[in-house]
């Protein structure tokens, strides 16, 4: 006997209830036919002109519709929460939780199926997993796909990775500001994420390997036909999987998040994708720690892509994609379940590359050991992590004085002064930007070199905060130190002179000051008074975990798939 699909609830019922769920929505024309018990799936859409990464998702929504119609199914798009990561304040990561409760209420709350997420800008994509995840229905990812190259004066120029260099260009002195501001036009010319290996075109290609899109996903250009058509087969895809029933759960599984660990390393993938992995395990109940990322830590630099290499996410495209990555790990890939319900496996069939210096191969890679580090020690007892494929090499082993940011402010007051006391040699330390500090934990970890030492020819120096770093940033930079300061942790406690060691190949990161000296500064210290008094953002300060949790609400984790039974009227 066909089994009832659950949107039946809702339209199937010849009552009062069925009538009000059904009259509504005939007011957009739909015919009585498409209430006859087929798959209803949602299209769920990050597009906002304040995200521009996500610009594209309405062509993409009207192809995955065609797909599902199609097969057989009936599409209905709806909006959620969209988070512009280079337009909100103070930065989109406060909100990604708030973005996936949005998702997680209502894929439970509306009659659907099957949900297919179209999402694309950094925060936008594991905010909309996380939300699927707590529900578990069928799922399925599109996601908006790279601009296309960005151009400036002959060279190729790549989103967020040259805003940092032109930027520090500009402070010492090598760039003028009328240059600076003639390539924002260039930097950005197609609808898209960033053209780099940042933190969307990471996570798009993370949710390739790990089985939640089809293949491909990661690297097509969002303006490329051929990304439209991937829509379409997705609308295709999501039917076949609600009449499969390929829940989530069906498909991730601890061997998924290890495969996800192991492409983030051979892609030189962004070092949020540690945060994002940890939280979507989080919420599916699966166990997954900060050191599992090690499990990357020996895997090759394939990708030759910016910021760890010199090409772009459109040239990654043409010389293969992911899936010639996924092929050039696959003694490495663990067995595991994915939307085609097949094994990821079946990803890297046909694969072919069509250009070395872009994607490597396993034999001779383009670095080796390139996955993120994870370090502890006194410093960071709960951990902290670095990018070594970002990082200068003779500075992965290093120890020195720091000098004490005490937030972002006092940052932005001092590092432009030509007196600050500072060499190439000194540790700049970064606080009050954790997840309960800044709060939402931004992207200022990759703190600007002070500009006396930028106009002597300094390029990077070692940095240490509990914040991140855009995935499309370099630099030997120690992120995430957990616990974050606003709570108490040993980074609450560092001050200027203070000796700290890091040996990144070692895993050390350590202060070099006595307990006794510590504990009279515990009893002096008192966090920051709180910036926030009301609203979602208090909720998210009195509940975010930390970092090496994965900065979700500590009531969100695990997942409710109980039926809503109760009715409106």
């Amino acid at each position: 006997m066909k089994k009832k699909l659950r949107s039946q609830e809702w339209y199937g019922k010849q009552d009062k209830d069925g009538f009000v769920h059904r009259s509504w929505m005939k007011n957009q024309g739909f015919p009585a036919h498409v209430f006859d018990g087929r798959p209803i799936i949602g299209i769920c859409n990050t597009w906002s002109e304040l995200t521009p990464c996500n610009s594209g998702l309405r062509i993409l929504a009207e192809a995955v519709k065609r797909g599902v119609w199609e097969s057989g199914g009936f599409p209905v798009e709806f909006p959620v929460t969209s988070l512009g990561e280079t337009q909100i304040r103070p930065t989109a990561m406060l909100f990604r939780n708030l973005l996936s409760m949005d998702v997680e209420e209502c894929i439970r709350g509306y009659g659907m199926d099957g949900v297919v997420l179209l999402g694309g800008c950094d925060k936008t994509t594991p905010g909309q997993v996380m939300g699927a995840a707590s529900v578990d229905l069928p799922t399925i990812v599109v996601s908006a796909g790279p601009m296309l190259n960005g151009k400036f004066r002959g060279q190729d120029i790549g989103s967020g990775t040259h805003v940092w260099k032109f930027s520090e260009d500009v402070r010492a002195g090598k760039m003028s500001i009328n240059d600076f501001i003639a390539a924002e036009a260039g930097n950005s010319r197609s609808a898209g994420v960033c053209m780099t290996m940042g933190t969307a075109s990471t996570m798009a290609s993370l949710m390739e390997a790990l089985g939640l899109s089809l293949p491909t996903n990661a690297a097509l250009p969002a303006v490329d036909a051929r990304r439209t058509a991937l829509a379409h087969m997705s609308g295709k895809t999501i039917v076949n999987m609600v009449k499969e029933d390929l829940r989530l759960s069906r498909i991730l599984t601890r061997e998924s998040f290890e495969n996800a660990i192991l492409t983030n390393a051979a892609i030189g993938g962004s070092t949020n994708a540690v945060v994002h992995l940890l939280a979507i395990a989080g919420r599916m109940g699966i166990e997954l720690n900060l050191e599992d990322f090690e499990l990357g830590s020996d895997i090759p630099l394939l990708v030759n892509c910016m910021p760890s290499g010199k090409y772009l996410m459109e040239d990654f495209c043409y010389a293969g994609g992911l899936p010639v990555v996924l092929s050039e790990i696959k003694s490495y890939l663990r067995p595991a379940n994915t939307v085609l319900n097949k094994d990821i496996k079946h990803y890297t069939e046909g694969a072919e590359c069509y250009n070395r210096d872009v994607i490597y191969s396993l034999d001779r890679p383009l670095k080796e050991s390139a996955g993120i580090k994870v370090l502890k020690g006194s410093l960071a007892p709960d951990g902290a992590i670095i990018k070594p494929s970002a990082a200068t090499p003779e500075l992965l082993v290093h120890e020195a004085p720091a000098f004490v940011f005490e937030n972002i402010e006092h940052l932005k007051e001092l590092i432009d002064d030509p007196s600050l006391p500072v060499d190439e040699n000194t540790i700049l330390v970064l606080k009050g930007c954790g997840p309960k500090g800044y709060p939402g934990m931004p992207e200022v970890g990759n703190m600007p070199i002070p500009k006396a030492l930028a106009e002597k020819g300094v390029r990077d120096m070692v940095r240490i905060s509990d914040a991140r770093m855009s995935g499309t940033a370099f630099g030997t930079v120690v992120l995430h130190t957990s616990p974050e300061s606003q709570v108490g942790g040993p980074l609450s406690l560092v001050q200027t002179g203070d000796r700290i060691r890091m040996d990144v190949p070692g895993g050390i990161l350590d202060m070099l000051v006595s307990e006794e000296e510590l504990n009279q500064r515990r009893e002096n210290w008192k966090p920051e008074e709180p910036r926030y008094h009301r609203g979602y953002a208090k909720l998210y300060v009195d509940h975010v975990l930390q970092a090496n949790k994965g900065a979700d609400m500590d009531f969100l984790l695990g997942k409710d798939t109980r039926p809503v039974l109760r009715e409106s009227h």
